[in-house]
Parts: structure tokens; sequence; C-alpha cells
């Protein structure tokens, strides 16, 4: 499974990359307003540290000005993803970017008709929302399990599932069990991957034996 992270902070994105663990970014209008930055120059910034793809969210919500938008933020760098709203305007944008080559992320999924009409729409991503479904009462992980038995049904479809509004490290490990292609991270969630009480404690005790010895390396 590829690991984005979600955030318009670049200074955690650089961190984040440094690892390794670092496929691409996701980002949208909240967490650009969140970071009181200019939009196209994050954008750009983004592109420059990380080499997979980087989703840029247009702000239009008609077809005419999706593709307007779109225009302007594919130019930013040949790895950003146009991310647009799983509407009939955002599924028309789609097949008109991706027929031209454009990656594009078909964001706001909730069920699986939706993630149908993406993936039949030519969508690069789509991306289902497992904590906002949380939140009301559903389960976000049974929307990721439906989706990847519909896709795996039909070889023809090419979309990679990419589950996002991950709220928890077990939101990963479900996604990753069930076979989501990508999962979209807060910095302090994939952070928390690495962390493990026995981890930390078998740590302190090696590095408390070697000391005893006396010895350097």
């Amino acid at each position: 499974m590829k690991f984005f992270v979600d955030t318009a902070d670049v200074g955690e994105i650089q961190e984040l990359a440094a690892t390794g663990l670092l496929d691409g970014v996701t980002t949208n209008p909240s967490l650009i307003a969140k970071s009181g930055r200019d939009f196209k120059q994050t954008i750009s910034e983004i592109c420059a540290i990380v080499s997979g793809p980087v989703s840029a969210e247009v702000a239009a919500t008609d077809h005419a000005g999706m593709m307007k938008e779109a225009e302007v933020l594919r130019k930013i760098a040949d790895n950003v993803a146009i991310k647009v709203p799983l509407t009939l305007d955002g599924l028309k944008a789609c097949k008109a970017l991706t027929s031209d080559g454009t990656m594009v992320n078909v964001t706001l999924c909730f069920s699986a008709n939706q993630a149908l009409l993406a993936a039949k729409a030519g969508a690069t991503f789509v991306s289902p929302f497992i904590g906002r479904l949380d939140d009301i009462g559903l389960n976000g992980m049974d929307l990721i399990r439906e989706i990847r038995a519909i896709y795996d049904n039909y070889q023809d479809l090419e979309t990679d599932i990419l589950a996002a509004s991950i709220r928890t490290v077990n939101h990963v490990k479900e996604a990753a069990l069930i076979g989501a292609d990508v999962s979209t991270i807060p910095p302090s969630i994939l952070k928390a991957l690495v962390k493990h009480p026995l981890t930390d404690s078998g740590l302190a005790q090696f590095v408390a034996d070697w000391q005893k010895t006396g010895q350097t390396i």
C-alpha cells in the first residue's frame, strides 16, 4: 500500500519525505486555509519535494469552472493530480482530464455506487472518506471493502482506492488488510504507525546494557 500524507504543511512534508515512506501528498481547501499560504505557491513547493502525485483541488463546482482551474493547476508541475468532487460535473471533468493524460483524484466518495462511477469516468484515484462515515455511525471500512470487491470484479477498472479521512492507526491497518491501494494519512497518524511500547522498552534495555559494557563503536 502506498502512503500519501494529508497536509499542506511544507515543513512536515519535507520531514516525512526524508524517511523514504512518502509516496505522494493530498491537499484540500481546508488544509490550504489552515496553512495560511498562497495555494499555487504551496503546491509548487510540495511538488518539488515529492516526486509522486500531489493532489490539488479545484474550487469551482461547475464543469467549465473546474476545467478552467484544472488548466492552471496542472501547469504547476507534472506530478499534480487534479482533485474534483464526486458530482456529475466533477465526473465530466474527470473524464476530460484523464483522457488528456492528467491524473485525477475524485474526492468526497461516500458510497460504492459513487466509486463505480468514478472508475468508469477514468479516475486515477477515488477517495472514500472513512472517518466521516464513522462520525455518523456507519463503518467506513465497509465502504473500502465494497469498493475493493467491485473493482476486483472488473479488471478493466484501473482506479486506485485511496482511503481518506483516516483518523487512527487502526484505520491504516484495516485499509491495508482490505486491499486499499493508497492511504492518505495526517502527519501525526503516519508518525504514530512506528510506535509500540515494546519497541520503546526493548530499545531502552539495549541502550542500558550497552552502556554497562563501557564500549564505543
